[in-house]
């Protein structure tokens, strides 16, 4: 796996090109105002999908529902490497 992998496949002189448009089109004095603005929305989306979350999660404790399965299902799969290493243990040593 590649260390330097680009982000969203755009590399460095990109990433200035790009920046260099948003500074011809909107201005320096803008940048503060655009990145302030999207700030709140991201923050807005978050918030909203973890109210989502937790309205799911309490209309699933409040039907009787199981909210802690893939907690169960992570310990029953950990168990289960856990047994196979144990068999698996010596056979790997001898080779």
């Amino acid at each position: 796996m590649y260390s330097l992998m680009p982000f969203l496949f755009i590399s460095g002189p990109e990433i200035v090109v790009i920046m260099l448009i948003v500074v011809m089109l909107f201005g320096a004095d803008k940048i503060p105002e655009i990145a302030r603005g999207l700030g709140k929305t991201i923050r807005q989306v978050k918030d909203a999908t973890n109210d989502i979350k937790r309205d799911i999660k309490d209309s699933a404790e409040k039907q009787g529902l199981d909210t802690d399965f893939a907690k169960d299902i992570t310990e029953g799969i950990n168990k289960v490497k856990d047994d196979v290493d144990e068999i698996t243990g010596p056979i790997k040593r001898g080779f």
